[in-house]
């Protein structure tokens, strides 16, 4: 024979050798271990197979076939070898495992998911009254306002809006529309609450920019000098690209102290800055005031001499983690109120950005759906009125619209010839001692009676210091005169409404009798629809709700 030959009959004896030692190492292990994708063991799973001593013609080798019950065998060993071996794998679904199996991962460290259910809330109206109200985890600061706005029966002109207000503070901030209400509610104290109210300056800015950010506080940062073009304004804002800041001095109260400073500012997306060499930019000058990402911007309403403020244009920057601690606030003081709100509201801009640009526009596109309507839309109790003509025999329902409002305004105007008659004639009202016409401007939203100056500039104020908007308040100097207080550029203004007589018949006129009305409601329809020696007409009345 040759070296290179085979011996078969060799080859036959070890196949069947290694077969019986197989039989017998698998009848003695209960592990298993599983094979390779290639078909091969792993190097620990031969260690226990060939544990056993063997003659050299009982040697497995790798290229010789191996029984499938053995290989079943082996795969069971090296499964269990693995499970003894390797730590306890939590359970990611510890809720379906039975009390036998308990989970190695306990709840407590689980993440925390997202809030579901209900929560139950309270929401306060200006006059203190409030309402439990229970809402969903994912309801937002715009749907709670629709659900009130719905539930007590107010005009849903967008401009609702709900406060988080922090007595303890002194502060509030007007929700913006996408806020959670559970979220916000999380983070406020016992003492902390909602507030229901009117606010007309939200988006404000939208319409009119100029207004409200000053061509002197606006530039970029990567420029020394310039500013940013009008039109290009609120497209910088909105865009993060872009790198537009607000710039000027402003008080800065020391942390923990009553003094302040005047420091030179910078408002930017990554943060609040100042300069600690006058107006320098450069970065080796600038130190952080405040961050935009986990802080809110809020207005101070305790007034200045509380803080020891140098003026009456305080504003506060929040931590949202903080509650009670007035240490931790960040108190700043601006010059006027142009430049207050001209940083109150760069800073909701470059916090939030186009979120907000998106939420003034879903009032805005869901009135243009409502316009394509030919009838308007009501509230419910107005649905439930039905336009009546009572000039003949027998009454009857006046279906065609343009019918029903032309006999709507003739009845407006009979009744006030009726009313301007029995003031002639001298017949009292049933009502009051003095005529119909002298009280009922009582029942109107706009009418606030004996309320001070200083109230009427806190409402004001507090609702947003728009152009067009006014209320009438009874005068506190004259006890037969009234006060229209009108705001204009974000000044409040007053005008005061005499009474004058011609012909017997008394009369109401802002202008010194140049044009007269027989009552407030007749002046206020007046000026809605003409300026007259006002410097704006009326616009946005100062309403408050009761809940």
């Amino acid at each position: 024979k040759y070296k290179d030959d085979v011996d078969l009959e060799a080859l036959v004896n070890d196949m069947n050798s290694s077969f019986e030692s197989l039989y017998t190492s698998c009848s003695v292990q209960t592990e298993s271990t599983p094979l390779l994708h290639n078909g091969q063991l792993p190097r620990h799973a031969a260690y226990h197979t060939h544990a056993q001593p063997t003659s050299p013609h009982q040697r497995l080798h790798r290229s010789q076939p191996m029984h499938i019950l053995a290989v079943r065998r082996l795969q069971e060993e090296e499964q269990q070898y693995r499970t003894s071996s390797l730590p306890a794998i939590p359970n990611p679904f510890p809720e379906l495992c039975s009390p036998a199996s308990s989970p190695t991962l306990s709840s407590g460290s689980l993440p925390q998911c997202q809030p579901s259910g209900k929560y139950i809330i309270k929401v306060f109206s200006e006059d203190g009254m409030g309402k439990v109200v229970e809402i969903p985890a994912d309801m937002t600061a715009r749907d709670l306002c629709q659900f009130l706005v719905y539930k007590n029966h107010c005009v849903d002109d967008n401009s609702w809006a709900l406060v988080e207000h922090h007595p303890a503070l002194g502060l509030e901030r007007c929700l913006e529309d996408h806020e959670l209400v559970v979220q916000v509610q999380a983070s406020m104290t016992s003492e902390s609450k909602f507030l229901f109210r009117k606010n007309y300056a939200k988006y404000e800015f939208f319409k009119n920019p100029l207004n409200f950010f000053p061509e002197q506080m606006v530039a970029f940062c990567q420029e020394t000098s310039g500013t940013i073009p009008p039109s290009q304004l609120l497209q910088n804002f909105l865009n993060s690209s872009s790198c537009p800041e607000i710039q000027g001095y402003l008080y800065v109260k020391e942390m923990a102290r009553k003094s302040w400073k005047k420091l030179y500012v910078f408002l930017r997306r990554s943060g609040l800055y100042f300069s600690t060499k006058g107006t320098s930019k450069e970065p080796r000058h600038l130190q952080l005031l405040a961050d935009l990402e986990d802080s809110n911007v809020f207005t101070v309403i305790t007034g200045r001499k509380l803080h020891n403020a140098p003026t009456d244009f305080e504003f506060c920057i929040k931590p949202n983690k903080v509650r009670n601690e007035v240490k931790e606030l960040r108190m700043l003081c601006a010059e006027d109120e142009q430049s207050r709100t001209c940083w109150m509201t760069a800073f909701r801009l470059f916090k939030y950005g186009i979120l907000l640009y998106q939420n003034y526009k879903i009032p805005q596109q869901r009135k243009t759906l409502l316009s394509h309507f030919s009838a308007p839309v009501r509230s419910v109790s107005e649905n439930s009125l039905v336009a009546m003509d009572f000039s003949g025999r027998i009454g009857r329902v006046i279906d065609n619209p343009v019918e029903a409002q032309s006999a709507a305004m003739e009845e407006g105007h009979a009744w006030r010839k009726r009313s301007q008659r029995m003031n002639i004639l001298g017949s009292p009202s049933p009502l009051h001692p003095s005529s119909l016409s002298g009280v009922i401007h009582r029942t109107q939203l706009w009418f606030h009676g004996r309320i001070s100056r200083e109230e009427s500039h806190k409402m004001i104020h507090q609702q947003g210091r728009v152009d067009g908007m006014f209320l009438l308040r009874d005068s506190q100097s004259n006890p037969k005169a009234f006060v229209l207080t009108l705001c204009h550029h974000q000044k409040i203004k007053h005008f005061q409404i005499l009474p004058c007589e011609e012909d017997g018949q008394m009369f109401l006129s802002l202008d010194d009798g140049a044009t007269k009305f027989t009552d407030l409601i007749q002046l206020v329809e007046f000026y809605v629809l003409n300026r007259g020696v006002l410097p704006c007409k009326l616009k946005h009345p100062c309403t408050t709700v009761a809940l």
